[in-house]
């Protein structure tokens, strides 16, 4: 029996997971990774955190599956976008990564559009300038630790990191590269025009690869104390987002996976690449070779539904706590007995500002149509339908760009309620499905892996073969109609209450 091991990288630690040449799960095991927050705005981890981490995740993944390493045949690694790492001439970190969620480059970024053009940006590297990405970063430690970035020998990402310290190889693959801002997404490799446009040398990023190329081999110091085979391939592996999309089987054209999790992902396959002129939706390199993959984000999808409960939501938590139930699940079960629409109560979730499609920082959440008839139902059914349509606006540009979608594959707290998955149906006007995969972006990897070394010819023969339909929820003709209408009415609040949004921005920076 050949097992693949799946190693994620992710924001709140670090997953290892076996699963077997059947695609069963055979062993998972998670270990926390603490959040440095030094200053407002700022999120940094260590990555020696990550790789003690590393180490006991597989160590303990290889005692609890109980296998011999040698049936180990290969290694997948899947991590967090975006986050700097930075190595000196000697291979040692210089700083704490600067993470993905870290906003401090808000100067940098608008600094690098006017620099670079927004049509540059376009035709160069198929994104905005955003402070989640890598190069804003880069310029920020140029412009506030110098003598930091005067030693700078190496900048890779999370992943990257790891699989240096597993394989003493540098290296990236494409769909980790693609977040950098310094990336040509469309020929899928580095933009030297970027590059020498901002002012940043060249060799410092590693080699690219496709996702299922192998790059390394497990050293000997690391077999020891991990428990691998020395030699065991590692292969390159992908961003967390097109590794949760692998795991689910987002490898054809007209699927799209809808992730809520604390943010809100809309993924879409493409065989050919499609660019928004108007930056709207990032356009990516997708883990399968050649193809690529259109992204929009809320950034405070079910995070939005978190903060409800934690507000007004002490009832439920006490009561599911006697029940030992889900919060959530007493929240849903009110929700459903509020009407389609909730009375024409509508929510904006852009409590953390939003991403997709205003790239709006100063954008605020609101509750618009509030009256005396409405109580807590239907405040919890508005919050989970405006968390939707705010999905759905990256779905119609999307579909605006040319792209043919007929399946939502539902993932995180969106995918485990029956009422929210038919919400989606409705407001999408599209089927719902929900797969076996629950193991997210380690998954995935484990999938690359064992394409990488040989058991599947092709990532999408892999998904084919382990990734199953589990439920399937089919839109409501009559209330797709009828959220068709509220929908319109989402889509013209924003533009409206933009201005007052700014104006208060502006008076919470003057007051505090």
């Amino acid at each position: 029996m050949r097992y693949f091991i799946g190693i994620d990288v992710g924001t709140s630690g670090i997953k290892s997971i076996i699963i077997d040449e059947h695609g069963e799960l055979i062993a998972r095991v998670f270990k926390d990774i603490p959040l440095y927050t030094p200053h407002p705005n700022w999120a940094e981890q260590d990555p020696q955190d990550w790789w003690q981490a590393t180490i006991t995740t597989i160590r303990e993944a290889i005692s609890s599956a109980d296998i011999d390493a040698a049936s180990v045949a290969g290694i997948g690694l899947s991590g967090q976008m975006h986050s700097s790492v930075m190595l000196d001439e000697n291979n040692e970190v210089l700083r704490p990564s600067i993470l993905w969620c870290d906003t401090r480059t808000s100067e940098q970024c608008r600094w690098i559009t006017e620099t670079v053009g927004e049509e540059n940006l376009v035709n160069w590297v198929s994104n905005p300038a955003l402070e989640g990405f890598t190069a804003p970063k880069i310029i920020w430690v140029r412009d506030h630790e110098p003598e930091i970035y005067d030693k700078i020998n190496h900048v890779v990402l999370p992943k990257d990191y790891i699989r240096y310290k597993m394989t003493d190889e540098y290296a990236m693959e494409v769909s980790d590269a693609a977040g950098t801002l310094l990336f040509d997404v469309q020929r899928r490799q580095w933009s030297h025009e970027m590059m020498d446009a901002i002012g940043l040398p060249k060799d410092v990023m590693p080699a690219v690869f496709e996702s299922i190329d192998i790059c390394g081999a497990i050293t000997k110091s690391v077999a020891e104390v991990t428990g691998l085979k020395a030699g065991t391939p590692v292969v390159a592996g992908g961003a967390d987002n097109t590794c949760g999309a692998v795991g689910t089987g987002i490898v054809r054209p007209g699927r799209a996976l809808a992730s809520l999790g604390t943010s809100g992902v809309v993924f879409a396959h493409m065989d050919e690449v499609h660019v928004d002129p108007d930056l709207r939706v990032h356009s990516f390199c997708h883990s399968i070779p050649h193809k690529w993959y259109l992204m929009g984000v809320v950034l405070f999808a079910g995070g939005s539904l978190q903060w409800l409960r934690n507000t007004v939501g002490e009832i439920e938590v006490s009561a599911a706590h006697m029940m030992d139930i889900d919060p959530y699940e007493l929240m849903t079960r009110q929700a459903s007995r509020a009407p389609i629409g909730s009375e024409g109560l509508v929510f904006l979730p852009y409590l953390m500002g939003e991403r997709t499609p205003h790239k709006d920082a100063n954008a605020k959440g609101a509750f618009i149509g509030l009256s005396a008839r409405h109580d807590r139902t239907h405040l919890i059914r508005s919050v989970m339908e405006g968390i939707t349509f705010a999905m759905r606006d990256s779905i119609e540009i999307m579909r605006d760009l040319g792209l043919s979608l007929s399946e939502i594959r539902a993932t995180g707290g969106g995918a485990r309620s029956d009422l929210w998955r038919q919400i989606q149906a409705d407001i999408y006007g599209m089927e719902v499905v929900t797969v076996n995969a629950e193991e997210g972006p380690a998954f995935g990897a484990a999938i690359l892996a064992a394409v990488g070394t040989g058991m599947f010819n092709q990532v999408e023969e892999a998904t084919d073969e382990w990734v199953k339909i589990v439920t399937r929820t089919e839109p409501d003709a009559k209330a797709s109609e009828q959220y068709d209408e509220y929908y319109q009415v989402f889509r013209d609040l924003y533009p409206v209450l933009k201005p007052g949004f700014d104006r208060l921005s502006g008076l919470v920076k003057k007051h505090t």
